[in-house]
């Protein structure tokens, strides 16, 4: 299987190595120090040589970080962790911080009267360093760079580097080959009068070279640094021992290869402006840049917005991925309702099926995350992530909560379904009922050509808010094609300010959760596309539903529902039927009638 269920959090491990990393924060002269959960690619998704966060704490989260300071250790986890924080963390060791409500700097205000806090230029950001360097001005707080991570020094058998293989992704699926997108972005460098771009984002990376690779678990990414030079070749640093000749001769002579090790001694020969991400390469890159005499240009990097805004091949190639990602969902939740009536079904059997399931369909390259498979309360931790110590019982008149994907060759797939597993009664209903209308008033929506996922997050929530209640996540990320399964810079949520545009694969999962009962979460992809013409012809857009699989009509209160939301609902489930129909097993069939009938 692509999943384990081993735990990867030791919570009885954290005192002793916070105790030994505040020994080494002493001998290196320091009253304290930053563990984020990003490596030097600053990927939400890291390999096992870059757990420093999790290997401390305990905490397995895909965001948050931690401060150590010499009578406190904060870990900082946004509202998708706060219950899973409280399971997987030694309280007596480490405390809980919510974020980003409580901004870092505050908080080491409040708990360092003056020393020296220590970080590594390799994990953090410009923008992060400086927004922290003027919170902490004028305090007796300094901040110091180090040129050893004090937790790689005190981890005996911290992994070595991931070696995976990386191989070509066609350019019939990427609808534009590597040398035409070289070309494109590096006229944009010309045109701004810089010399090159500094490429530190894996996804970038393997989205401008037409590559994939197997460095971090569940995404098909490489791991490495590239230089973009404005003539349009690329200097690209990686290990050798991850290209083969099929590989090798793709890049072509346009892309030179070099050991990592190379990364820096090129930058400091470069002439010219450099473009540098403030928001997503490491500090040591404008640090090594600067020391060297050679400007930086603050810049995005350069492939974000055209990654972000998929082609026709490539979205022509994603709803095929999602098509047959349907089938296997639809012969899943067929099978599930069937055996979990039953009582024999535990979280791990099902994760275990479901993969079964996409694996049939003899083209799965992975799973896209670990499936979230949380039955009654355990649905209610938003990433939760079934172990062997954790694996609960599908039991009768409960919620069961599954969020999972695919990585398919042709596309990324992201679904969540909450299902009925007997009666779990009205409340709860009345809870799906709102989430799922949350949910199609985003898939109706129409707005102006211009507006961030920000203007209409609210949305989703409104039919939450009329009740009291909310959910404490953004309500979609960005998706790649066959890429990271959260891919930036275009989501929808409160935070983001970046304009919608066609093309952009996002998710939309409104959510519910009562913690300690139940979880609800319904999850579609969506992609953005020009609205029809209406009314007087303003530049509107609107969103493409991506995914096809039926909602459980047993949780839905057709009552509750508007005219609108019910002919929408009527409507996905007609094509949900017409699409698959086609794809999967007669008995699937049947059950895909009842499921998909009108309300």
């Amino acid at each position: 299987m692509f999943q384990s269920f081993e735990s990867h959090s030791s919570p009885d491990q954290g005192p002793p190595r916070l105790a030994a990393l505040r020994t080494k924060l002493r001998e290196m002269g320091l009253d304290g120090f930053l563990v984020p959960r990003a490596d030097a690619h600053q990927g939400e998704y890291v390999a096992a040589r870059d757990e420093r966060m999790q290997w401390l704490t305990g905490f397995t989260g895909s965001a948050g970080f931690c401060i150590v300071l010499p009578d406190v250790a904060g870990v900082f986890i946004d509202g998708r962790y706060r219950t899973q924080v409280k399971a997987q963390v030694d309280l007596g060791a480490f405390t809980p911080v919510a974020w980003p409500e409580v901004k870092p700097g505050d908080w080491i205000k409040g708990n360092l009267a003056a020393g020296k806090l220590g970080f590594d230029p390799w994990l953090h950001t410009a923008e992060e360093i400086e927004t922290l360097k003027r919170v902490l001005e004028n305090t007796g707080v300094s901040i110091w760079p180090c040129d050893i991570n004090p937790i790689d020094a005190i981890w005996p058998d911290q992994p070595l580097p991931p070696v995976g293989r990386a191989f070509v992704h066609p350019d019939a699926l990427a609808g534009e080959s590597s040398a035409a997108k070289r070309a494109r972005l590096a006229e944009s460098l010309r045109v701004a009068g810089q010399a090159a771009a500094v490429l530190t984002l894996p996804d970038s990376i393997c989205w401008l070279l037409n590559i994939r690779g197997a460095d971090v678990p569940k995404n098909p990414v490489l791991q490495g640094f590239a230089i973009l030079m404005a003539d349009g070749q690329v200097q690209l640093f990686a290990a050798a021992d991850k290209f083969d000749s099929d590989t090798l001769a793709h890049l072509g002579p346009e892309v030179t290869l070099h050991p990592t090790e190379a990364f820096v001694p090129c930058l400091r020969a470069l002439q010219g402006a450099v473009r540098v991400d403030k928001v997503s390469a490491p500090l040591a890159v404008s640090e090594f840049l600067t020391a060297a005499g050679i400007p930086v240009a603050w810049g995005d990097d350069p492939c974000k917005l055209p990654k972000a805004r998929k082609n026709a091949a490539e979205i022509a190639a994603t709803r095929e991925a999602h098509l047959r990602d349907g089938a296997a969902m639809a012969e899943f939740l067929r099978w599930l309702d069937d055996q979990a009536p039953k009582g024999r079904l535990t979280e791990i059997a099902v994760v275990q099926a479901l993969e079964g399931f996409r694996r049939a369909t003899n083209s799965l390259h992975d799973i896209s995350f670990d499936t979230i498979c949380g039955a009654g309360p355990n649905g209610a931790i938003i990433h939760y992530r079934v172990t062997e110590a954790s694996n609960r019982p599908i039991r009768r008149d409960e919620l069961l909560l599954v969020d999972s994907g695919g990585q398919y060759p042709d596309g990324t797939t992201d679904i969540t379904r909450t299902i009925a597993v007997g009666d779990p009664g009205d409340e709860a209903r009345g809870c799906y009922t709102r989430v799922l209308q949350g949910m199609i008033a985003i898939s109706r929506v129409r707005f102006p050509k211009g507006l961030a996922g920000r203007d209409i997050d609210a949305l989703a929530r409104f039919p939450l808010w009329l009740a009291g209640q909310d959910y404490d996540h953004g309500t979609g990320h960005g998706v790649g094609a066959f890429l990271s399964v959260h891919e930036g810079p275009q989501r929808i949520s409160r935070l983001s300010d970046v304009p919608l545009e066609p093309g952009m694969i996002l998710s939309n999962e409104p959510g519910y959760y009562r913690e300690g009962a139940f979880g609800i979460r319904l999850e579609n992809l969506i992609v953005v596309e020009p609205a029809a013409p209406l009314g007087d012809n303003r530049a509107q857009l609107a969103f493409e539903t991506l995914t096809f699989a039926p909602f459980d009509r047993r949780l839905v209160l057709a009552s509750a529902l508007s005219p609108g939301e019910r002919d929408w609902l009527n409507a996905y489930h007609a094509a949900v039927l017409e699409k698959l129909a086609p794809r999967v097993s007669d008995a699937t069939l049947e059950w895909l009638k009842g499921a998909c009938a009108p309300i």
